[in-house]
This record gives C-alpha cells, structure tokens and sequence, in this order.
C-alpha cells in the first residue's frame, strides 16, 4: 500500500531533533534509536530455515538471473483510500454543487426582485464549498492520491548473479535503492516464533549497523502468512535460490504485470 510505503518512509527519514522532539512532548524514553541491533531483533541466518521451500508469491519473473516478487505492506488494505474518498469527497461535493445550484435558481427565479436572506445563504453555501474543496486540495489530495484507481504494486528483485537485492519503490517512499544480499535479516527464520507469524507477511531488514545508512530499511514481502511455517519457507525459498541457484527451489508460477483488477485485489483475499 501506497500510503503506508511512505509513512514508513517518512518515519525512517525522520530527523533526531523532530522525533527526541516528539517523545519529549510525551514524556518518553526514544526507544526508536537505530544504534542497536538488538532493538530490532536483527538475527541474519543463512542456515537451512525449512526442508520445504515454497513461496506462495505473486511471483512477477523467475530465470537463472533474478527473480522479481511482490513487496510492500498492508497490501490487504489497498483500495480503501479510494473507497473513503468516493464515500466521502464526492458527495459532499455533490451535495454542496446541488445546494448551490439551488439557491441560484430561487435567486434567478425571483428576479428583478432581490432576496437578501436567499442571496447570504447562497454566499455562504459558495464560500463553504471553496473552503472545503481548498482543504482537501491542500491537505488531503497528496494522501489519497497515492491509493486511488491503482493496480501498481512494489517490487522487489533478487539478483543472484551480483548478489543483490533491490526495491523498486516511487521516490516518494524511498525510490529504487540496492543492498547486498549477505547483509540481508529476516523476520521469520526460527521455529520458535511461528505463533507471532500468523497474519503477517515475510519481513527483509538492513540494518544501520550493516548498511551504513543513517536509518533502518525494511521490507515486506510476499502475501500474508497463515502460520509462521510458510514464512520460514518462502525465506527458505529465496535462501535456495540465491545461495544454490533455481534448480534448488521448485519452479513458481508467474503472475502478470498488466494492469488487472485480479491482481489490484487479490491481496484482499488472502
């Protein structure tokens, strides 16, 4: 999802003074510092994860080079900004557009004559109208911009030849940045923390400690997990390949990158 990419992008890129700055006004410790690994659990493994690798996808290419995958999170959520935005946008203003045409036309309709109390409410009526549009032109429209009427997904690139991995993302939420695969941790590798897995999907961390970035990146990917088991085997799927090659890892079916209202909602059903 659009929006959350870049909340998270907006969080990851927050300055020290803005946010010591909003603890403070809560009377909270920072516990957000990016200094300590241990903060984030980061634990990068490249042990065997699981004897069955799968990945459930949406898998978009698969070759001996690279393998691209959906990423981003709250995917399940998408479609809802449009959703609010068309059950709230347009019809306050069709209804303010009905209002107004209304007064204009008892305005017009008791010409020559002049109704001061008719010609104030039609004033009003107008200047509330433009107030709201212009708020939702200023304030909100950046926001619900990044939802509405898409099929666009993030991906994520797994480039087995460099070694790499790369997230595609708009500017907006990062743009496209490149990490080494060696420097890669991930969220779902230990049997143990399958209960905290359920309804969440396959998170890939780099680390401040590792990157040399002044913030920590993350990214997730895949659809969401019924059981921490089929996280640890789509990880254990995208450790085969890279460390081993696609002849280790059974072959995925590929999803299409057309634009598709299949693929813009299928999140919604997982």
């Amino acid at each position: 999802m659009f929006l959350i990419e870049w909340g998270f992008w907006k969080m990851a890129t927050e300055s020290s003074a803005s946010r010591n700055a909003a603890y403070a006004q809560r009377s909270l410790p920072d516990e957000r510092s990016d200094s300590n690994v241990s903060d984030v659990g980061l634990d990068i493994s490249f042990k065997s994860a699981s004897e069955h690798p799968h990945t459930r996808g949406p898998i978009y290419a698969f070759n001996e080079t690279y393998f691209d995958m959906r990423c981003g999170g709250s995917e399940e959520k998408r479609g809802l900004i449009t959703l609010m935005t068309l059950g709230g946008v347009a019809p306050t203003i069709y209804a303010w557009a009905q209002l107004t045409h209304g007064f204009l036309v008892f305005n017009i309709s008791a010409l020559p004559e002049f109704n001061i109390p008719i010609i104030l409410l039609n004033t009003l009526a107008l200047l509330i109208g433009a107030g709201l549009t212009y708020l939702y032109l200023r304030y909100g429209f950046h926001l619900t911009r990044l939802e509405l009427f898409t099929s666009r997904h993030l991906l994520i690139r797994f480039n087995r030849k460099t070694q790499q991995v790369h997230l595609h993302r708009p500017t907006y939420c990062g743009g496209i940045v490149t990490f080494p695969w060696r420097e890669t941790g991930s969220t779902s590798t230990y049997q143990e923390d399958d209960p905290l897995s359920l309804g969440t999907r396959l998170g890939l961390v780099w680390h401040p400690s590792r990157t040399g970035l002044p913030h920590m990146e993350m990214a997730f990917i895949g659809k969401q997990g019924q059981g921490g088991s089929e996280l640890r085997d789509e990880w254990e799927f995208i450790r085969r390949y890279m460390e081993e090659g696609p002849h280790a890892v059974p072959r995925p079916r590929l999803s299409t990158q057309l634009p598709s209202p299949i693929q813009a909602f299928s999140a919604q059903f997982e």
